[in-house]
């Protein structure tokens, strides 16, 4: 069963349970990949679906941002808890020691030794970690730590 179909089955047992938020955010969720799919004219594999809820995920974390920095708790608690949702349909996150060494593999890949590589070694290790949940911000920070290092 792919995402788009677990989405939908889970959307089913929203309504049937009656529980508004999760059949909130399922339908967004599900609105998010239609439109992507209306986008491309075709529908969407399953990385590319993924793109999407990660595009969700950023999106809540900076909305959960906003509203602490304007001190409203109740909406940052709504978009927190909606998050918690919408990270449960994507797969396990890459774990630091994984991310060090698909950076590591990266930068022997791609020969690079100063700061002025860095999108290669970003690029080699985020299809290292094809599969994974990666943070693209920590990634990046990360590799240019690393590279800034060595150059």
């Amino acid at each position: 069963m792919n995402l788009s179909e677990t989405i939908q089955k889970h959307l089913v047992e929203a309504m049937r349970a009656k529980d508004e938020l999760r059949l909130s955010v399922l339908r967004g969720i599900k609105a998010a990949i239609k439109h992507k799919e209306v986008e491309k004219i075709r529908t969407l594999d399953e990385p590319e679906s993924i793109q999407v809820l990660q595009t969700l995920v950023k999106q809540r974390k900076e909305s959960i941002d906003q509203f602490t920095k304007g001190n409203r708790p109740e909406l940052a608690e709504k978009e927190t808890k909606e998050l918690a949702i919408i990270e449960s349909y994507l797969p396990a996150g890459a774990s630091e020691a994984e991310m060090d060494a698909a950076i590591t593999k990266a930068i022997s890949e791609t020969g690079a030794s100063s700061i002025k590589q860095m999108g290669a070694v970003v690029k080699a290790a985020k299809s290292a970690l094809q599969g994974k949940t990666v943070d693209g911000k920590a990634l990046s920070d990360r590799v240019r730590d690393r590279l800034s290092k060595l150059g």
